[in-house]
C-alpha cells in the first residue's frame, strides 16, 4: 500500500473580516511560511479554502486559523492524498467567498439565518422521507458526475445563477428542503435565499458530500464528487456505490471528467480513455486542430498560464471555485 504524505483541507468560515484585502495579502505570506499550496478566497464576509501540503504543515494552518477568535469554529474536511492538490498558492481578496449572483448580496447573511444544519447521519435518516426534497445547488458539471439517488438538481453553469432557479422550486414551498454542496458553503447561501424567498422548512447537510461520504459512508450518492483541485473528483460512497456519468463523446459510462485541451474552449465534460486518446482530450475535433491546443497526458487537468500570485486575472474553469 502507496503511503499518502500529504493532506489537503477543505474549509469555509462565514466571519467578518476587517480590511479583508489587506488580510489576504498576510495570510497569504502565513500559507507560504508553511510552504502550502491551495486555493483561498478572501471577503468581507469570510474565508473559503482548500490548502495542501504536509501534515505538519496542515496542523499548523489549521491551529492557527482556530487561534483566531473570528475563525475558531471552522470545520476543516481532512483528505490524506499522494501528492500535494495543488501547484502555487494563491490567495484572493473577492467580494464574496462565494457569488450569490444578488445585486444585493446583504439581502441574505448566513451568520444571521440559514438553513437548520443536518449532521450527516441525521441526513441520511431523513433524506427518504416523503415530505422531504433533496436539492442539489451546484453547477451542471459537478451533478453530472455525480449526485444522491433521487435528488433535484437545477440547470446552472455557475452558482451565481440559482437565484434566477427559485421559482421553479415553487412546487416545493410545503415540502421540507434539504439542500448539499461540496463542502456545505453554497448551501449556507442557497438555504438562506429560500428562507428569503418565504420557503418555510428550510436544511442543509453540514459539511457537505465530503463530510457525508466519511461519516455516513456516503449511501446512495451515485457517482463521484467534483472537487476544486488537481485531484478532480473523489469517491465518496463506500455502501452502494454506482457511475452514473458517460462520456461526452461516445456515452460509454465513466466516471473521469477533464477540461478540453483547446484552451479557448476549455469545456468540463466526462469523457472515456479511448475517446480522450483519440481526440487528445478535445470535446471535438474542431478543438483538436486548435493551434494553441494544450499537450494532453491523461488527466485532462491544466496548470492555468503561470501569473503573479495574487493577480486580478480569472483563473480557468478547472480551477475556479465559483
Amino acid at each position: 500500500m502507496i503511503m499518502k504524505n500529504y493532506l489537503t483541507l477543505l474549509y469555509y468560515c462565514y466571519s467578518p473580516i476587517v480590511e479583508a484585502e489587506q488580510f489576504a495579502a498576510d495570510h497569504l505570506k502565513f500559507c507560504q511560511s508553511l510552504n502550502l499550496v491551495g486555493r483561498i478566497i478572501v471577503a468581507d464576509e469570510g474565508l473559503n479554502g482548500t490548502v495542501s501540503g504536509t501534515p505538519e504543515a496542515c496542523r499548523a494552518y489549521m491551529n492557527g486559523l482556530h487561534a483566531d477568535q473570528r475563525f475558531a469554529k471552522t470545520d476543516f474536511k481532512i483528505d490524506e492524498v499522494h501528492e500535494p492538490s495543488f501547484i502555487k498558492m494563491h490567495c484572493r481578496y473577492k467580494s464574496e467567498i462565494v457569488h450569490s449572483g444578488l445585486r444585493n448580496p446583504k439581502i441574505i447573511d448566513p451568520t444571521k439565518q440559514t438553513g437548520k444544519h443536518l449532521e450527516p447521519m441525521d441526513f441520511l435518516a431523513m433524506k427518504d422521507q416523503e415530505d422531504v426534497v433533496i436539492l442539489d445547488v451546484r453547477s451542471n458539471y459537478e451533478h453530472n458526475m455525480g449526485r444522491f439517488k433521487n435528488a433535484i438538481t437545477l440547470d446552472i453553469e455557475n452558482f451565481r445563477e440559482f437565484p434566477e432557479k427559485i421559482n421553479e422550486l415553487a412546487q416545493y414551498k410545503d415540502k421540507k428542503i434539504v439542500t448539499y454542496c461540496t463542502g456545505g458553503i453554497k448551501c449556507e447561501k442557497a438555504s438562506a435565499l429560500l428562507l428569503h424567498e418565504g420557503f418555510k422548512d428550510v436544511y442543509q447537510l453540514h459539511g457537505g458530500i465530503i463530510k457525508y461520504g466519511k461519516e455516513a459512508g456516503g449511501k446512495d450518492f451515485e457517482g463521484k464528487c467534483y472537487v476544486f483541485d488537481s485531484r478532480v473528483a473523489v469517491d465518496v460512497n463506500s455502501e452502494n456505490p454506482v457511475i452514473v456519468s458517460s462520456c461526452f463523446n461516445c456515452g460509454a459510462t465513466t466516471a473521469k471528467m477533464i477540461n478540453c485541451a483547446n484552451p479557448e474552449c476549455n469545456e468540463h465534460f466526462t469523457q472515456c480513455d479511448t475517446c480522450g486518446d483519440d481526440l487528445q482530450g478535445c470535446c471535438c475535433e474542431t478543438c483538436m486542430e486548435h493551434p494553441r491546443k494544450r499537450t494532453y497526458d491523461g488527466t485532462g487537468y491544466y496548470v492555468k498560464v503561470p501569473q503573479p500570485v495574487n493577480s486580478s486575472r480569472k483563473s480557468l474553469k478547472s480551477v475556479a471555485n465559483d
